[in-house]
């Protein structure tokens, strides 16, 4: 028996870890009073007990956190950008790499992906570790998302029948170039530079769709077709992580197609000239909290699989 405690439960990635965790036998959810979740007393003794505490936490409270861990023993997972591309802490991406899986499984703290920067990585680090997509040429990006991504507060915006008309249309943002998931696709991925990216947010639940546009003249004359090939061969044998047939299933891509799964799927399309891949995953899903309880299992040494579809 296991014991997890999420801090921070009551954001929409804590609800959904909570949610994937309650009836596993071999878990114990340690429950905090309402009135001292914020109490750092309280919670400093809860993650004295776990075997592993989630933060679903804003990214200061994160890093203020720390000062509660114990000194050995709990594992860490941080769903929040506070830990992604700091010095001790693993990426919590298994898929990438064994070095990455290995590093899961090892570590006590592990930072969990973000979910725009989870389509992009996924497409671009075996194109940058193959050596077929150049440090200095980061592919424009942009990403589609459901409107639970933005967290309970854009969640009843949406939801509000009294809402703004021009909701009903998707919304580009992060128009200054200062998205905070970029500091990761760029490191992650060894690009001497942040790609141009443009975020949307689409009027509809959950579900992503992030594409990065690829000129094959800078792949070397590689075409899209053997893009397609690389990252099959790449992601060869993960359960979570598939590659389309080239062209993808069907004429067009819709964003929410693996909504409610943990599952990723690369579709690739183009010609000889150019290539798209669209990364294809659930923004609560394999973008946030499905990841999280992928990585919690792999640090306990539980199946991989265990509450996830």
């Amino acid at each position: 028996m296991f014991r997890i405690f999420i801090d921070g439960r009551e954001g929409t990635t804590g609800l959904e870890i909570q949610q994937r965790l309650t009836g596993r036998p071999e878990l114990e959810l340690l429950e905090i009073d309402g009135e001292k979740r914020k109490d750092p007393e309280e919670r400093q003794r809860l993650m004295a007990q776990a075997d592993l505490v989630f933060l679903c936490l804003p990214d200061a409270a994160a890093r203020e956190a720390e000062a509660l861990f114990p000194a050995e023993g709990t594992k860490v997972i941080d769903a929040s950008t506070a830990h992604r591309t700091a010095e001790g802490w693993a990426y919590g991406f298994p898929e990438l790499s064994p070095e990455h899986r290995q590093a899961v499984a090892r570590s006590r703290f592990v930072a969990n992906p973000g979910c725009h920067a989870s389509g992009f990585i996924s497409s671009v680090y075996p194109l940058r570790k193959l050596g077929v997509l150049p440090a200095d040429a980061p592919p424009p990006c942009y990403s589609l998302t459901g409107y639970s991504g933005g967290g309970k507060k854009m969640i009843a915006a949406y939801e509000d029948p009294e809402r703004d008309p021009r909701m009903g249309s998707c919304r580009i943002y992060g128009l200054d170039q200062t998205h905070k998931h970029l500091a990761e696709m760029t490191k992650i991925c060894g690009l001497t530079e942040p790609p141009l990216f443009s975020p949307v947010v689409g009027d509809y639940y959950r579900g992503m769709a992030t594409t990065v546009l690829l000129e094959n003249r800078r792949l070397g004359g590689v075409t899209a077709r053997r893009v397609r090939e690389l990252l099959a061969e790449w992601y060869e044998g993960q359960t979570f992580v598939q590659v389309a047939p080239f062209g993808g299933d069907e004429p067009v891509v819709y964003a929410d197609t693996l909504a409610d799964t943990n599952r990723l799927r690369l579709i690739v399309c183009g010609n000889e000239s150019r290539t798209t891949v669209t990364a294809l995953f659930d923004n609560l899903g394999k973008g946030a909290s499905g990841a999280a309880v992928q990585n919690m299992n792999i640090m306990l040494g539980l199946d991989e699989t265990a509450g996830l579809v």
